[in-house]
């Protein structure tokens, strides 16, 4: 089965070419317009992904060496996301699968990020514990099978990305800081200042506003020309908070739910502290742990059409809502009325 499959949630545009599972070629483009706003501008967004979709998915396909009518399938995200953005992937990819007479398949991107280390790791056991960090979600979930997910927690504010864009603002990064947060922080010292580490109890829940808030009130405090010469080790510091109140939490969850395995996936899987402390915890819990491959991190295509793919092999069938694009989805809700393994 041959899928073209497309990505436009928020800010990343991307087209992937996937043969029964296995990638051929992809192709993301991550919006720079936003820069100067320091966040994703919708409308922005929209346009940007009116501009690049066509030119992707022909890019897409002649890194892959295979033309239109050589395809079976079309996918692309529904949700959630930007609704501009997600009308422009959606709409696309539904019409070039009317006029190939091809099925198309609406894709959650969230679930897609599940199942991302699958594109490099092969078939995953069961039950596996996957900490999903992006810019917009924070979310412990056990994954029990195709469509059986159990959320565990999930942030209370602040995604762990959107943490990152913030503090690196006040310290004066571009949009998105997150890459630039973890690089400068690799060269500071993580313990020259004491940041509190949020959410300390029995939940899966997560809370970054506090430590932000505690960032903004050392900036202010210290004079300024601490502040510029102490910048590495404030990110380091604030870095060294951050994951080390994610690892507790996913620490908690892995000693509750004995997974087979640790996945981190989204686009904060890529940060380099990250996946080192969750290498870490499950070496030292005697679990394997697996992620995705740093350009399979944040939003892609490769994913939504590997998820296309799975849920097709499965045997789990289309449904009315797969062809309306949907802003707000909860994970939760794909779990209902699923019994597939």
């Amino acid at each position: 089965m041959r899928i073209l499959a497309f990505e436009s949630s928020c800010d990343e545009n991307s087209a992937a070419v996937l043969q029964d599972g296995k990638l051929l070629s992809v192709c993301t483009r991550t919006q720079t317009v936003h820069k100067p706003y320091g966040g994703v501008v919708p409308e922005l967004a929209g346009r940007s992904h009116l501009e690049l979709i066509d030119g992707l998915a022909n890019e897409a396909l002649h890194e892959a060496d295979i033309r239109l009518s050589d395809l079976d399938f079309i996918a692309a995200t529904i949700g959630p996301g930007l609704i501009g953005s997600l009308l422009v992937g959606a709409n696309y990819a539904r019409g070039l699968a009317i006029s190939l007479n091809k099925p198309f398949r609406g894709i959650h991107h969230l679930e897609a990020h599940l199942w991302s280390a699958e594109l490099s790791h092969g078939n995953l056991p069961l039950p596996f514990l996957v900490l999903l960090a992006s810019g917009g979600h924070t979310m412990l979930i056990s994954v029990e099978g195709v469509r059986r997910y159990r959320v565990l927690g999930s942030t209370l504010d602040d995604a762990l990305g959107e943490a990152y864009d913030k503090i690196g603002k006040l310290m004066g990064l571009s949009f998105p800081a997150g890459a630039d947060v973890d690089r400068l922080a690799s060269q500071g010292d993580g313990h020259r200042f004491t940041f509190p580490l949020a959410m300390q109890d029995d939940t899966f829940n997560f809370s970054f506003s506090g430590l932000k808030t505690s960032v903004v009130y050392k900036l202010r405090d210290l004079p300024p020309e601490i502040v510029r010469s102490s910048k590495n080790d404030i990110l380091a510091s604030f870095q060294e908070a951050a994951i080390e109140s994610v690892i507790r939490k996913v620490r908690l969850a892995a000693q509750r739910t004995a997974p087979q395995v640790l996945v981190a996936a989204g686009g904060v899987a890529a940060n380099s502290l990250l996946r080192k402390r969750i290498y870490d915890l499950a070496e030292s819990m005697g679990i394997p742990c697996a992620f995705p491959a740093l350009s399979h991190c944040g939003d892609n295509a490769a994913m939504i059409g590997y998820l296309a793919w799975k849920l097709n092999r499965c045997g789990i069938a289309d449904s009315a809502w797969s062809h309306q694009a949907r802003p707000r989805w909860p994970v939760e809700t794909l779990t209902e009325g699923t019994q597939a393994q």
